[in-house]
């Protein structure tokens, strides 16, 4: 008799209990007490197994390893606000000593247009003069 369904039928035995929303939140909450915690290390201390500590990582908190250290693949909106707000922090304490030597060094690089060694129409239209 030929298959109709793409589904997976039903089937005897023990069903899945190690990729669950409790095992999830311990898992996530071992790595941001130790970033640089191995698989193997939480597959021991949460007794399940290693594959479903993998899938629970990788694909349902979405880390991913840096530098042996997990961090995670998407920033935040917790996180994007901080970068915002330490950005606008940064140019509002920027002065006009600091802007003149930086520049001297970078103007061909940054400001498309203006010849590297002529930075007098840079300082003129920054209001540097």
């Amino acid at each position: 008799m030929a298959r109709t369904g793409l589904q997976d039928e039903p089937r005897s035995g023990r069903p899945n209990t190690a990729n669950n929303d409790w095992n999830t939140a311990r898992v996530d909450e071992l790595i941001k007490v130790d970033r640089k915690v191995k698989l193997k290390e939480i597959s021991l201390k949460l007794d399940i197994p290693k594959t479903n500590v993998y899938d629970t990582v990788h694909d349902k908190l979405g880390y991913r390893k840096v530098s042996a250290r997990w961090v995670p693949k998407m920033l935040s909106d917790e996180h994007k606000r901080q970068r915002v707000e330490i950005s606008k922090s940064c140019c509002t304490g920027v002065n006009k000593k600091v802007m003149k030597p930086l520049m001297w060094g970078l103007a061909g690089t940054i400001v498309p247009g203006i010849s590297f060694l002529n930075t007098s129409s840079l300082e003129m239209k920054l209001g540097y003069t």
